[in-house]
């Protein structure tokens, strides 16, 4: 989550401060704006970061060292940061920069070097600064830090910057590409507060009434750096991995939380083996599977994700919530979407894994359950891919003209609906080498990696060995679903695809006819099939294709007009559904 959709803000006591937040940038509050030709001609190689979080007067300081491979000559570093956080120095290499050479108009951070740098320099830019960072008012759903308390008075602080960015709260390349291959964290807070941090742990240090702890990991994706904050109490165990490695796993939860904590970790494990089992190895073995209780829903932060939900089990008996963000290993920080345009390589598959994991738990009354809870959600207003680079809060916002929470579970029915087409082994190994560029993982054979919707497209056509153009054309880049004509007789069913804009869509359709299942070709889009004397007759009798169905849209008509008195209800709390802006 990505981060979740507000419906299912319902219901959730979201804490926050009084402060009203400075005012951002339209650039800094909108995260995957186009990269600088600067930021082209580098490889970001690594971030030291060290960060003072005070929560007396909601307030950072901080000192970032960034180092960079140049693959082209460069007169200044370009990276991105809240204008609102002062720089109050900058070096490059150790040499000074004079003000003049920084220049900070609206949240891209320009420093002029000392002196030109030539292709294959390594040069490493030194940013000390400090401020009030933005205050999210109703995080996760928009970024920056919630400044919140525990029961007994303790400071509990958090950070969400999907949306906005990294930048809110550390200079960085705000952009999903932008991931430094390294990263370490030094974070000073007063003590006795724990700092629940990505990666791996390595030291904690208390002076003068303050702790900082240490903490390094790889190819953070830039919104999955995040801070956690509080007086927490830890469980910690290990996964054996189907693979032969062990995870180890780790938990933060406040004071008082224990047992429903321990009740939770015992979901950790399963978990995990079901996302090995249908996908691969679990990314950051070396690293840690993380959790922290947060005061807000929640937040897919790589190694270490946000959770807020109370420990309140679905009626399917888990913690959907739990299982939403840890989709997002693979899907966002394994994986991660080259830009904001291909989200739903996000959100759709980690959505689907959802009612995936439900019929191995549960079966599949709970499985079918589960993919008509989306189906009812879907808006279809707009095509779930646009084609074109898009901002986050491009594909979030209905207003302007994004896909909105269709990118969650349209997405997730796309998949259930292609991998029906061509079969479980060729989706998923589509599914794997779009994951890991390979599609036989294995602990040490893979590094985290971009991907979009054309290369997934690639890679399912070559699994499956067919040219599916015309399959995702229609439900990717089209936002009407196609719809399937019906024309009965006494003893013929004549079927037909219609798509709002044209063009042929050859999709297999089952028939059931009394007790028997024919599947129909759909040659050319046009299919038929002779029927007995007063046939029982359904169409797709497994609910295995997405298309439009007249009774839904009557029944979104009609909800549409009842009085809302009432804010809706909380579905994924209520149905364990996907969670987006998580």
């Amino acid at each position: 989550m990505t981060r979740l959709p507000l419906y299912l803000a319902a219901g959730t006591l979201l804490a926050g401060c009084a402060t009203s937040p400075p005012p951002i940038t339209d650039f800094t509050g909108n995260s995957g704006s186009p990269r600088a030709p600067e930021q082209l001609a580098v490889t970001f190689e690594q971030v030291d970061l060290a960060l003072r979080v005070d929560p007396a007067t909601k307030s950072i300081s901080g000192d970032a060292a960034l180092t960079f491979l140049l693959k082209e000559p460069l007169t200044r570093i370009a990276v991105e940061l809240d204008r609102n956080l002062p720089v109050d120095s900058a070096s490059v290499d150790g040499v000074a920069l004079a003000p003049s050479a920084i220049s900070n108009p609206d949240g891209r951070l320009y420093l002029t070097l000392p002196a030109p740098l030539p292709a294959g320099a390594r040069t490493t830019v030194r940013i000390k600064y400090h401020g009030v960072p933005h205050t999210a008012k109703k995080a996760p759903w928009d970024g920056g830090f919630t400044w919140s308390q525990t029961k007994d008075g303790q400071p509990w602080i958090a950070t969400t910057v999907e949306g906005e960015g990294c930048d809110l709260f550390w200079p960085c390349i705000d952009h999903p590409t932008g991931k430094p291959q390294l990263i370490d964290l030094h974070i000073t807070v007063p003590a006795p507060l724990v700092v629940a941090g990505n990666g791996v742990a390595t030291g904690m240090e208390e002076k003068d009434g303050w702790r900082t702890y240490h903490w390094r990991a790889k190819n953070p994706s830039t919104y999955g750096v995040a801070l956690n904050i509080g007086p927490y109490e830890t469980l910690t165990g290990s996964y054996a991995s189907r693979y032969g490695n062990s995870v180890p796993l780790q938990m933060w939860y406040l004071k008082g939380h224990e047992q429903q904590a321990r009740g939770l970790f015992k979901e950790f494990a399963p978990m995990l083996d079901f996302f090995e089992y249908r996908v691969g190895p679990y990314p950051f073995g070396d690293e840690k599977m993380g959790v922290v209780e947060t005061p807000h829903l929640g937040m897919e932060h790589q190694t270490v994700n946000a959770y807020g939900n109370n420990y309140v089990k679905s009626p399917y008996g888990y913690d959907w919530l739990l299982h939403h963000e840890l989709s997002h290993e693979w899907f966002g920080n394994q994986m991660t979407n080259a830009d904001w345009d291909d989200m739903w390589l996000h959100e759709g598959f980690g959505s689907y894994m959802q009612p995936l994991y439900l019929e191995w738990l549960r079966g599949e009354r709970e499985f079918q359950t589960e993919l008509f809870t989306f189906r009812k959600r879907l808006a279809n207003k707009a095509p779930v891919v646009s084609g074109k680079s898009q901002r986050i809060e491009d594909i979030y916002q209905d207003e302007r003209g994004g896909p909105g929470n269709d990118i969650y579970s349209k997405g997730a029915l796309i998949l259930h609906t292609l991998r029906n087409l061509i079969g479980d082994e060729a989706f998923f190994t589509a599914t794997r080498r779009m994951v890991y560029g390979t599609a036989t993982p294995a602990p040490g054979n893979f590094q985290p990696r971009w991907s979009s919707t054309k290369e997934f497209i690639r890679f399912a056509n070559e699994a499956s060995g067919s040219d599916l153009n015309w399959f995702f054309d229609a439900y990717l880049y089209h936002a009407a679903l196609p719809e399937l004509v019906e024309e009965r007789s006494e003893r013929q069913l004549k079927l037909h695809w219609k798509l709002k804009d044209g063009g042929v869509f050859p999709l297999p359709v089952e028939v059931r006819i009394n007790d028997r299942i024919e599947k129909l070709p759909m040659t050319n889009g046009v299919g038929e099939v002779a029927l007995p004397p007063r046939a029982m007759v359904t169409i797709d009798p497994m609910s295995r294709v997405l298309r439009q169905q007249d009774h839904i849209d009557q029944w979104q008509a009609d909800e549409k007009k009842k009085p809302n008195d009432d804010a809706p209800p909380a579905a994924g709390a209520t149905t364990g559904g996907a969670a987006v802006r998580l």
